[in-house]
């Protein structure tokens, strides 16, 4: 399968039960389950988050959930079923992500990650991320977390301002 057969797309407000299943499946697996349906849903209606999903002939197959404020944004979670990784899939969900940041002129993207996961480590670095700190029982006190970042622009600085392409 190629990961051309996948649409990225936003999410609508009925992704909210797969999107906290996945969740629950690949990212909380025993740590208790935060993000249910009636959470991701709140986040889904806020103005400062958008969703995306990968589709594979109308089923989810991966997503990505990322909330904006006024300098810098916080990915909050990203997942691909195990099924489907490896296939650039969340590198394309990610870059949806990106681009929306960079065009919102957001100075950096923050997110969390389980200490150990070494390959959503590597996949994030590999898009630019870099480490910032290990916390300590980040995770209900039972697992560390490592925070990264990815600055898009410096801080402070003015974003440039867009201008509508001129009519031919």
């Amino acid at each position: 399968m190629a990961a051309v057969d996948v649409h990225i797309g936003l999410a609508r407000l009925c992704d909210a039960v797969t999107i906290a299943g996945l969740s629950r499946d690949l990212i909380e697996a025993g740590l208790g389950w935060e993000y249910r349906p009636e959470r991701i849903a709140r986040l889904m209606l806020s103005p400062d988050t958008v969703t995306v999903v990968a589709s594979e002939r109308g089923r989810c197959i991966g997503f990505a959930l990322m909330t904006f404020g006024p300098e810098r944004a916080h990915l909050v979670l990203l997942a691909v079923r195990p099924s489907h990784r490896r296939l650039g899939i969340a590198t394309r969900l990610l870059d949806w992500l990106l681009r929306s940041a960079r065009t919102a002129g957001i100075a950096s993207v923050h997110l969390e990650l389980i200490d150990d996961n070494a390959a959503a480590r590597a996949f994030y670095r590999s898009i630019g991320f870099s480490e910032t700190i290990r916390l300590p029982g980040y995770y209900r006190g039972r697992k560390a977390a490592v925070r990264m970042v990815v600055v898009l622009r410096a801080p402070g600085a003015t974003a440039p301002e867009w201008r509508p392409p001129a009519r031919a």
